[in-house]
């Protein structure tokens, strides 16, 4: 009989996870991940994971099988929340949830089951996985998740071959009111449990209150930029295997702004607690369209803003991944030098998928869209698909 580890973070999924398991046959392990103690910066004097780990062990109680507690904040500290200060102290956009899962979830956690035993690892992640051969070698693929409003599988873009090989997703061919409905059945006490939201674990976390823990306060100013005084975003570019680097180069660089150039209409407390694309948090009111950030200068300290979610300075035509950042799923369609691919491909969780084309340079990868995409923000993560398949991701550089 296999042995299955169940990341059980006390929501719904991950119990129906457990359940569907030990349906199939399954020896099943209930495993809760501690990955905060700092309460002094969650929102409500919730303290969420306590809730969270209780209602995990009633779910084991419930089911029947075995349950305990791993405490893994000082890795989730130094690999997750470490980083996100650092990128945003840099003015960059980090995304906390895509790198707990490659180096949290399916690296320290999957060490500890694989330790007690475990031949899977399983979440309650809404993405499916299947296998094809490749030259006699089985390759694993991550796949969409069935339920559209839910898929899931951005958040697992970078994952592994060696970790695909050892991972179950037992819902990911279910919608999410099935989910419930099972849960119900069953008599699960997170059968109505909502979403949690906020940050991978941390729970209800205030962003800025949490950058401001550490990043201190700085005041600046915000500037509004005339979309006149940006040039337009060329259109479609004709894909060629003799593409110009030149052209490629063109179609990412974002526009530089001064201050000289827009006019000033308020303050801030920190250039690096704003994103590009970034509505809320700006309070400057008296515009006709409410403002958007459309750059960040950390050096400065100049948040530069534009009026109306369509404002030519949010909209770029592609965008540039480094060597190092690049990373195939499929490692089997990794690209030479030189060599193009066409992809749809997305810049963040929920995006419906754009065609675009990659092209592979010496130094890393253009990412160039057919269309303009809005608030291309470095620091988060670029995933490539082809239809269903999740094929690579990388850093927005």
């Amino acid at each position: 009989m296999k042995t299955v580890v169940v990341g059980l973070s006390g929501g719904v999924d991950s119990s129906v996870t457990a359940h569907l398991l030990k349906e199939q046959g399954y020896n099943v392990i209930g495993l809760f991940m501690k990955n905060w103690h700092d309460d002094s910066v969650t929102i409500s004097d919730e303290c969420p994971w306590l809730d969270d780990s209780n209602d995990a062990m009633l779910v084991a109680e419930k089911l029947g099988i075995p349950f305990q507690t791993v405490d893994l904040s000082e890795q989730y500290r130094e690999r997750i929340v470490n980083y996100m200060f650092k990128e945003y102290e840099m003015g960059r956009t980090p995304n906390p949830d895509v790198l707990c899962n490659r180096e949290i979830k399916f690296d320290v956690f999957m060490k500890i089951a694989l330790s007690l035993g475990a031949d899977f690892v399983a979440t309650g992640h809404y993405c499916q996985k299947a296998s094809i051969e490749v030259d006699g070698k089985t390759m694993y693929q991550l796949k969409a998740g069935a339920d559209d409003n839910k898929d899931q599988s951005y958040f697992l873009c970078q994952l592994s071959q060696e970790q695909l090989a050892k991972t179950l997703f037992p819902i990911g061919h279910l919608q999410k009111p099935k989910v419930r409905e099972i849960a119900l059945e069953q008599d699960l006490v997170t059968a109505g449990k909502k979403d949690s939201q906020g940050l991978c674990f941390i729970g209800k976390v205030r962003l800025p209150d949490f950058l401001q823990q550490q990043l201190k306060p700085k005041e600046g100013v915000i500037v509004e930029v005339m979309e006149d005084t940006i040039p337009e975003v060329a259109g479609g570019m004709e894909a060629s295997n003799a593409f110009a680097k030149a052209d490629l180069e063109n179609l990412v660089k974002k526009p530089t702004y001064s201050v000289a150039e827009g006019k000033v209409v308020g303050k801030h407390q920190g250039a690096h607690y704003f994103t590009i694309g970034q509505r809320k948090g700006l309070a400057v009111g008296g515009t006709v369209e409410p403002l958007f950030v459309i750059d960040t200068d950390v050096n400065e300290n100049v948040i530069y803003t534009g009026q109306g979610k369509n404002h030519r300075g949010l909209y770029r035509k592609g965008l540039f991944v480094k060597e190092e950042e690049i990373h195939w799923i499929r490692e089997d369609l990794t690209l030479a030098i030189d060599e193009t691919m066409e992809v749809e491909a997305r810049i963040r969780y929920r995006q419906p998928l754009e065609k675009a084309t990659l092209y592979r340079v010496e130094g890393g990868m253009y990412v160039i869209f057919d269309n303009p995409q809005t608030a291309i923000a470095e620091g988060q993560f670029v995933a490539w698909h082809h239809g269903e398949e999740c094929l690579g991701s990388g850093v927005i550089s």
